[in-house]
């Protein structure tokens, strides 16, 4: 596990096959996110693709301030619950990024 200080970043991408169940999963997102000290960087529904292929749909990137923290959020009672609207809704491939760049 990395240094419970350092910041990560969670990266999803999703492809929405239900406009309806997205968007109740949208409502209930961000009261959720937000006890957990998480910063939302950005999103991108038209995002440049420099190589290889790439499905249709919204990449996000979020802002935890520790692993630890993320995984929270993730396992929490009430995202969890949350997370089925958006399962049924989309398509989801999503990562954790913990490593900062090697000191040179």
């Amino acid at each position: 596990m990395s240094d419970t200080a350092a910041p990560v970043h969670f990266v999803a991408h999703i492809t929405v096959n239900d406009e309806d169940g997205y968007r109740q999963y949208e409502k209930g997102f961000f009261p959720i996110l937000k006890p957990f000290g998480a910063r939302f960087v950005t999103y991108d529904d038209n995002v440049t693709v420099l190589e290889g292929d790439r499905a249709a749909g919204r990449t996000i990137i979020i802002e935890f301030p520790s692993e630890a923290v993320l995984l929270e959020w993730w396992h929490s009672p009430d995202y969890q619950a949350l997370a089925t609207l958006r399962q049924a809704a989309c398509t989801t491939h999503s990562v954790c990024i913990v490593h900062g760049p090697p000191a040179r």
